[in-house]
């Protein structure tokens, strides 16, 4: 399910900003992170990255009876290639919104990642910024995403050279599908929590002192 609850606003241009102090600032800014966070690694987006998965597959499974079917001859059966012919529209109409997920996934995260970069670097917080890099949620991400690329890898290569020439092409057309799915998305999962993890590595401590990393060195009038 889509999440209805409206993302964290960027942080307000530097003439605009009216914190009465730093912890006030260093409050708002986790609260912000935290819940970018969620948004970009959490586990509502790890359902929606998982059903975008499951929905395409299921939609291109529709389409491979079509394929499968006229690789061993179906095309001859009048009746089965009609119902075959159902079945693969479907099958596309069941790929559609799994498309849409996938492509509003990408663009979702990527405001995501913007308004989340602009408040880590508003300032510097120890316990925050440790949060912020979310080591085990990466790591989810990366191992799940890294098994689909290593799936899609090995489909993509199994079943052309698996293939029984009497099957036609139909079933090897079928399966580089399954794996040019679980590729793409594997790829996309990667990226997301690599340039996540880089991305709050970044993040260094809090400086001592309590001055704000971002504020650069006093000026002398």
């Amino acid at each position: 399910m889509v999440s209805r609850v409206p993302l964290p606003p960027p942080p307000p241009p530097v003439e605009l900003r009216s914190w009465p102090d730093r912890d006030a600032r260093l409050a708002d800014r986790a609260l912000a992170l935290d819940a970018l966070g969620r948004r970009l690694l959490g586990g509502g987006r790890f359902a929606l990255f998982a059903g975008a998965v499951l929905v395409l597959q299921l939609g291109w499974g529709m389409v491979g009876v079509t394929l499968v079917g006229l690789g061993v001859g179906a095309i001859l059966d009048p009746i089965a290639f009609f119902v075959g012919l159902v079945v693969s529209v479907l099958g596309v109409g069941v790929m559609v919104p799994g498309v849409w997920l996938v492509v509003r996934g990408v663009r979702r995260d990527r405001v995501v990642r913007e308004r989340l970069v602009r408040w880590a670097a508003l300032d510097r917080h120890g316990p925050t910024d440790a949060r912020l890099r979310a080591p085990v949620a990466s790591a989810c991400w990366m191992v799940l995403s890294a098994v689909l690329c290593g799936l899609g890898l090995w489909l993509g290569f199994a079943v052309p050279a698996g293939a029984d020439p009497a099957d036609g092409r139909g079933l090897v057309a079928y399966g580089m599908g399954v794996a040019l799915i679980f590729w793409i998305n594997g790829l996309i999962g990667l990226f997301k929590a690599v340039g996540h993890y880089r991305m709050a590595l970044r993040v260094g401590p809090a400086r001592p002192g309590g001055r704000s990393a971002s504020s650069g060195p006093p000026r002398h009038v």
